[in-house]
């Protein structure tokens, strides 16, 4: 792919400022390199090879990943949301996903916002009950060496002493400054003396330190039952939301075989529903199966990726939804013949227009805001994990003495005919609010395998998210490396609104022209999107590296 315009920030100064709370890697600087992990922020990066350091695995890696994430990224992921974790096992082969996605309460009705305009979005009524703290004891229990407290040791001590607050940060609570001044709780953690904190001052989180202790002592009931659980009940209700205590105490993680498809001999193992990403993506890999992309010009290349695009989209709004509750044709998506059935309907000269595509699915949200992070080690062992607490920030909502940032995942079901957001990313019947389900993600941690090695790579990016990972895994496909899969230029469609988004100077001049000849109405974004985390293993030297978007501030490491 051509524009490869981006390059790495220059993040010297951020990365003093962000290191200085850190506990420093015991590892030998002469050992040869174990591990790979890249993550949206440094810190948390260092606390998974802190705790790699202590004998740990890949999988109490990730939960050190999470929990720090939770901590200095709260604009993004916390206790409060949720996400999904997809592991690899390389003794037998083992391959599973943790299924973490927050879910609607028990109270919930599909009519609960019509008409209530930012209800979805701000406040306690937005939040669903979380799943990140019952998937960060799931892990540590099932799949980890060392106990819960020991992994969850960075995490508390970043929320006890602080850590240095970023750009990116002071941004986004800029962005989300007028909602969280309405929540008291909320409002002292990150608006401390009524102001915005400057970049690079310390923010301290004590009552969220101590409601991670009671879960390293505890386990998932130290959140999900006891003085955590009442807290959070009874500040969720004393503002308006609908939260009971056996909402909390039944929430339950789920492991779920991962989805799979194979795109010219890559093997792909990615999200399962209720994530729609690993569905959408394999199907519009197994639509461009049938072209040489390599061999077509720009504008060819473009044009029959938004097409295969346009499609797998209009799929995932008519049929996903939480699988618990809805019959998904998973087969018949994900199916050669399908694809081929979809491939003939693309032209090389015109675009098809949306509407000519059949169903009338209903408009949704889906989160602007998520994180990710990947890891894998010299065995093999792995894990692709995206987490989310959807808008930044979320719902803006503290449950007071807890320190816990509450979601706004409720905004991602359909809550009702022509309703949306600004991603006007769309859903049907399949994702409508129904008591206890899984809202539909479009988040998608992906591994791809070939005889090349092993890539781990993921990204947030909200409806963006499965275009992001599908022009990453092309660019496996050409040999490329994690340095340039996270730093591509992007466009993007998702079927409606039938355009395509592109980040700045992402399409030339004569690209857009030529893209415009067929048909194809085209979005210029004033901003580039994303914030993918990546990591490849090469089987034949077993060597490893790592790479963090040049558009966030996190940090890929490759060491002992």
């Amino acid at each position: 792919m051509t524009n490869r315009m981006l390059k790495p920030k220059r993040r010297a100064c951020l990365y003093a400022c962000l290191l200085c709370v850190a506990a420093p890697l015991r590892a030998n600087p002469s050992s040869e390199p174990q591990a790979a992990i890249a993550s949206a922020h440094p810190l948390a990066t260092r606390a998974g090879f802190e705790i790699l350091a202590k004998g740990g695995n890949v999988f109490d890696a990730a939960v050190a990943v999470s929990a720090a994430l939770a901590v200095v990224e709260p604009s993004s992921s916390g206790l409060g949301g949720g996400g999904y974790w997809l592991l690899h096992r390389a003794s037998d082969g083992f391959e599973t996903m943790i299924d973490g996605r927050e879910k609607a309460p028990y109270a919930a009705h599909q009519d609960m916002f019509r008409n209530r305009p930012n209800v979805s979005t701000d406040g306690a009524l937005a939040a669903a009950i979380p799943g990140l703290p019952a998937g960060l004891a799931h892990l540590a229990e099932r799949y980890g060496r060392l106990p819960l407290a020991v992994s969850l040791a960075p995490a508390i001590r970043h929320a006890e002493n602080g850590f240095a607050v970023g750009h990116k940060f002071h941004k986004l609570l800029a962005s989300r400054q007028p909602v969280i001044r309405r929540f008291p709780a909320a409002s002292r953690i990150f608006l401390p003396k009524g102001k915005l904190p400057e970049p690079f001052s310390i923010l301290r989180q004590p009552d969220l330190a101590e409601t991670l202790k009671r879960i390293a002592r505890s386990g998932r009931d130290g959140f999900y039952r006891g003085k955590v659980a009442e807290k959070l009940v009874d500040s969720v209700r004393a503002t308006g939301g609908i939260w009971t205590e056996t909402d909390l105490a039944s929430y339950r993680i789920v492991e779920r075989r991962p989805v799979k498809g194979e795109y010219r001999s890559i093997k792909i193992t990615s999200a399962a529903p209720s994530s729609s990403g690993g569905i959408v993506l394999i199907e519009a890999l197994n639509v461009l199966s049938g072209y040489d992309l390599q061999k077509a010009d720009e504008t060819a290349r473009t044009h029959l990726i938004v097409e295969a695009m346009r499609r797998a989209y209009h799929d995932r709004a008519l049929y996903l939804g939480d699988p618990d509750y809805v019959h998904l044709p998973v087969e018949r998506l994900l199916d050669a013949d399908y694809a081929a059935g979809l491939r003939s309907t693309i032209r090389f000269d015109k675009a098809l227009p949306s509407a000519m595509l059949t169903g009338e699915p209903e408009q949704n949200a889906e989160a602007a805001n998520t994180t990710h992070f990947s890891i894998i080690d010299r065995d093999g062992n792995r894990v692709a994990a995206t987490l989310s607490i959807n808008l930044p920030f979320g719902s803006g909502f503290v449950a007071a003495g807890t320190g816990v940032l509450l979601n706004d995942e409720m905004d991602d079901f359909a809550s009702g005919p022509g309703t949306g957001n600004a991603f006007g990313l769309i859903g049907g019947a399949a994702n409508a609010i129904q008591p206890g389900k899984r809202m539909l993600s479009s988040m998608t941690p992906t591994f791809l395998e070939n005889e090349r090695g092993v890539a781990v790579l993921g990204t947030p990016g909200g409806s963006r998210i499965i275009s992001m990972v599908l022009l990453a895994a092309l660019d496996y496909a050409e040999g490329h490396d994690p340095d340039s899969w996270v730093s591509l230029p992007r466009f993007h469609h998702q079927y409606l609104p039938d355009a395509i988004q592109f980040e700045p100077d992402a399409l030339s001049r004569a690209e857009l022209d030529a893209l415009a000849a067929k048909g194809h109405r085209l979005t210029a974004l004033t901003e580039r999107y994303g914030d993918m985390q990546a990591a490849l293993w090469n089987k034949k030297t077993r060597a490893l590296s790592a790479g963090s978007d040049p558009r966030g501030e996190g940090l890929a490491l490759v060491g002992p």
